[in-house]
């Protein structure tokens, strides 16, 4: 016994050396070109920091075009229908929720020794007034500071913060600030500063209903092209504020080269003018509902100021802190990212990607959407479906059929605006993309949860 507990405190002690503390950063709704690293008219001087001191991907995808799934796919390296949630959650009128069977980022970490906490927006089923559901803490997070959906009535002055299940009340101040607030308080109050940290802190902006300080929003009056587009970016750099404040506390509790920090998003912009020159917006399937920024920074270990062309994505993300932690996937764990460790530490031939990326969503004209190289295939739902912006769990039967039609192919190193599609071109090739979309999309409506008979 007493072999044990050495053995055991040994290996504690030798994996705390290699295990760093872990922040992801998540924006709401921000597009590929909004902040400055991106060539984007927002400034974000604390963002940009993460991509000089770490890598950059150039091309990055969420997990969806819309809140939900994508948040659904980042927390478990799982397709989101895999974990039960088809679309962006509803929590009035829905039973979906965030399947309590899935192994999130919290609970892998805490295998290995991690404190776990959660701020800001959820949106992965959470206990209301109108609903029963896990809460974060079902999930893994020894702590968390939460709204179920969208800050409310706005980013200003938010009423529908919970803590640990208990409502806060209304709060005086902007979201993103808010929401680093109780951060650094956390960091400040953590009784045990020996273990390893794992802060989830996704902003709730520039989601609507938006709102920033004047003095910010009038630094873009004339970049204004649309309407809010000035309170549009002030929201972004105000939450570039909070992430600087955010960051000199991280590195007052730990040095740089014990923190790993990732920055993205978790679906395209719903401003057009953020998406171009890509096809399509939120919602949409096509990249510009897709493309997101892609930023892992860890001083003296990611190589620094690196801009990657390799094809990345949010699904990636639990691979590869499985790799960096060495917490090896349970076997027979289905995980549909792939571990992108050998990129970021610049040994690109060693990376391989295990299966092409894969979207699916109800509402949009695409439902689906593949990437496999430089080439992304589309299809259209053949069945009726309802378009919809919040999902019926009746359709999913319908969903779970897998039908599709009017396939559209795409080389995305020729024609990265999807203007013309080549599928009529080349049948073969097509035919081929046809035949894995459906091998990936049949995998994963295998494992969807039938709501609608709960």
């Amino acid at each position: 016994m007493l072999k044990f507990i050495l053995i055991s405190f040994f290996s504690v002690f030798a994996l705390s050396a290699k295990t760093p503390n872990i922040v992801i950063l998540l924006a709401d709704d921000l597009g590929y070109k909004d902040i400055a690293c991106y060539k984007g008219p927002v400034e974000t001087p604390n963002i940009d920091s993460l991509a000089v001191k770490g890598t950059k991907f150039e091309t990055f995808y969420s997990g969806s075009a819309v809140c939900s799934p994508s948040r659904a796919t980042l927390i478990t390296g799982r397709h989101h229908i895999r974990t039960g949630i088809y679309s962006w959650v509803h929590d009035a009128t829905q039973k979906t929720h965030l399947l309590e069977r899935e192994i999130t980022l919290a609970e892998m970490l805490k295998e290995k020794g991690y404190m776990t906490a959660h701020f800001g927006k959820w949106h992965l089923g959470m206990t209301g007034k109108k609903a029963k559901k896990p809460n974060p803490d079902a999930h893994g997070f020894d702590y968390w500071f939460a709204t179920g959906n969208n800050a409310a009535p706005s980013h200003k002055n938010p009423n529908n913060f919970v803590r640990n299940g208990k409502e806060v009340g209304p709060l005086e101040g902007y979201s993103a600030q808010l929401v680093v607030d109780d951060a650094i308080n956390w960091l400040d109050k953590r009784e045990d500063t020996e273990s390893p940290f794992f802060m989830n802190v996704w902003f709730h902006e520039p989601h609507k209903k938006m709102a920033a300080p004047e003095d910010i929003i009038k630094k873009y009056k004339d970049q204004k092209k649309s309407k809010n587009e000035d309170l549009y970016s002030a929201t972004i750099d105000n939450t570039d504020q909070a992430v600087g404040r955010l960051l000199n506390k991280l590195a007052e509790v730990a040095k740089p080269e014990d923190t790993l920090i990732i920055y993205s998003s978790d679906n395209g912009s719903f401003l057009s003018e953020r998406t171009e020159p890509f096809l399509g917006n939120k919602g949409s399937n096509y990249q510009g509902g897709l493309r997101v920024p892609g930023i892992i920074s860890w001083p003296g270990h990611v190589k620094e100021s690196q801009v990657v062309q390799e094809t990345a994505a949010l699904v990636d993300i639990m691979p590869t802190l499985r790799a960096i932690v060495e917490n090896p996937n349970p076997s027979g764990l289905h995980l549909d990212g792939t571990d992108l460790s050998p990129l970021l530490f610049a040994e690109p031939a060693k990376f391989e990607r295990q299966q092409a990326l894969f979207w699916h969503l109800h509402k949009a004209k695409a439902i689906v959407a593949m990437r496999q190289g430089k080439y992304m295939i589309h299809a259209a739902p053949d069945y009726d479906m309802k378009k919809a912006n919040l999902f019926d769990e009746k359709l999913i039967p319908i969903v779970k059929s897998g039908k599709y039609k009017d396939f559209e192919l795409f080389d995305l190193e020729l024609d990265p605006g999807q203007e013309k599609n080549i599928a009529s071109q080349n049948p073969e090739l097509t035919q081929k993309l046809i035949k894995q979309l459906y091998q990936i999309n049949d995998s994963i409506m295998a494992d969807g949860t039938d709501w609608h008979l709960k």
